[in-house]
């Protein structure tokens, strides 16, 4: 059983590594399909790569309820580690949470099991947290919208599933989904603004 002082640590300084990673994340937000590195260093338990660890130490407290994928919460020290360091309350719904950190892709709930939020409250939603094997490789579509130039390309190792679903979500703006994809340290963003469609269609 492993005890809180072996659980691995959180950021070496708080303050300048949480200020690095939001202004990664919003970056990686403003323009959409841009791939941008997270550079602060933070241990991460098992599953849980190092942007998706340094994401959840920025933006996870005490009042955003997190939703765990079976690969993630297979290993007990994550919870730990979330609560430890952030007070994030991990929930068994995920349409009641805040964020929602997805290991397998492959097997992720349908969008519509989160949160879309509301007219009145779009805000209201779920940010989903996908850990990828690539960001340069696997199935491609074409991205437009706010914060790209004309149109972007990404490419990354998620069920081609995911990025229809994904155009669907476009639709409910201002409700929706705000997706981040993770690959070690580096990010990608897909807001919901963002729309989607099968590269070269």
């Amino acid at each position: 059983m492993v005890t809180v002082a072996e659980l691995p640590a959180g950021f070496a300084d708080k303050v300048l590594s949480a200020q690095s990673t939001f202004r990664s994340v919003m970056d990686a937000m403003a323009r959409p399909g841009s791939v941008q590195r997270i550079c602060a260093v933070a241990g991460a338990p098992g599953p849980m790569m190092r942007g998706t660890a340094a994401i959840a130490l920025t933006l996870f407290d005490h009042d955003t309820p997190v939703w765990l994928d079976a690969a993630v919460s297979s290993t007990p020290d994550v919870a730990k580690w979330l609560k430890f360091h952030t007070s994030a309350p991990v929930v068994t719904d995920p349409s009641t949470s805040s964020f929602a950190v997805i290991g397998d892709t492959q097997h992720m709930p349908p969008l519509d099991r989160f949160a879309l939020g509301s007219s009145e409250y779009p805000d209201r939603s779920t940010t989903l947290i996908l850990q990828v094997d690539s960001l340069s490789a696997g199935p491609a579509c074409e991205l437009t919208g706010p914060g790209i130039n004309g149109t972007a390309v990404l490419q990354a190792t998620c069920p081609g599933s995911l990025f229809e679903q994904l155009a669907a979500n476009a639709t409910h703006f201002p409700r929706g989904i705000d997706v981040v994809l993770v690959h070690d340290d580096a990010i990608v963003a897909i807001p919901r603004t963002t729309r989607l469609a099968a590269y070269g269609a």
